[in-house]
């Protein structure tokens, strides 16, 4: 992908208004401008990281829809993680090719859920998140 955003580059920073817990692990990715970067799993231990801490769903949001969500949702279905992308925190580069991204991943066997403000994902586990 043309223009890719690498470590650094202005846009990359983490949103003011996205709180993240003191304990959060950041994973980077694309830390070279020479290597694009797609998934959140190439390139860095984000596998091994999630399988020594029990992880068994990840939800998954970001930039673009049609490169690096659909790479990083459907290289954690490889891991044999559960996956919920995030259908309002993802956007694609082009409308049409972020659908046909996401019918993809849903036919991965990804579930498409919703973040609210209030953190509950009430679209993809209507019977509460265990």
């Amino acid at each position: 992908m043309a223009g890719a955003l690498h470590r650094g580059d202005a846009g990359c920073a983490v949103p003011g208004q996205l709180w993240l817990p003191g304990d959060v692990r950041v994973i980077s990715k694309a830390r070279r401008p020479e290597a694009d970067a797609y998934s959140g799993f190439q390139g860095t231990d984000l596998s091994r990281q999630l399988r020594e801490s029990g992880c068994r769903r990840v939800f998954v949001g970001g930039l673009a829809t049609e490169y690096c969500v659909r790479a990083t949702v459907l290289d954690a279905r490889a891991c044999g993680l559960a996956v919920v992308v995030l259908a309002d925190a993802i956007r694609a580069i082009d409308a049409q090719e972020g659908e046909r991204a996401l019918a993809e991943m849903i036919a991965a066997g990804v579930a498409s859920g919703q973040i609210r403000f209030s953190g509950v994902l009430e679209d993809a586990f209507p019977g509460g998140i265990a």
